[in-house]
Parts: structure tokens; sequence; C-alpha cells
């Protein structure tokens, strides 16, 4: 009977606590866009690193945009 005077304290902060980063998560935005990181997985991008990264910076191969390693 007397652990019970430790685990319902115990329980009501640990709720709070719970609420308190749901709330967090939802000030910012974690939940705004549910729909595409399940789209980027299907959406699979089989191009190298970088050259995606050259791609973005507008250069392409004459121009020495790729680099050998």
């Amino acid at each position: 009977m007397d652990i019970l005077f430790l685990l319902i304290p115990l329980s009501v902060v640990l709720v709070f606590i719970i609420g308190g980063v749901f709330w967090l998560a939802l000030r910012s935005g974690q939940f705004d866009d549910l729909e595409s990181p399940g789209l980027n997985v299907v959406l699979d991008d089989d191009k190298p690193a970088q050259f995606m990264a050259d791609a973005k910076a507008g250069l392409d191969d004459k121009e020495g945009g790729r680099h050998s390693e």
C-alpha cells in the first residue's frame, strides 16, 4: 500500500512531462506535413550525392563539375 504513495505522484509527473514534450513538438511544427516523409521513401533517387550537389550548383561535366577521386 505504501508503494502507491510513490507511484501515483510519479505517474502524474510523468504524464506532465510527456504532455510538455508533445506540446513542444506541436509548437515546433513536427506534425505539419505528414505525407511528404512517406513519399520520400517511395521516390528513390538513384543519382550519386556528388552529381546531385553539382547539379544543384549548376555545373555540368564539361565545366569540370564532376570531381574525380
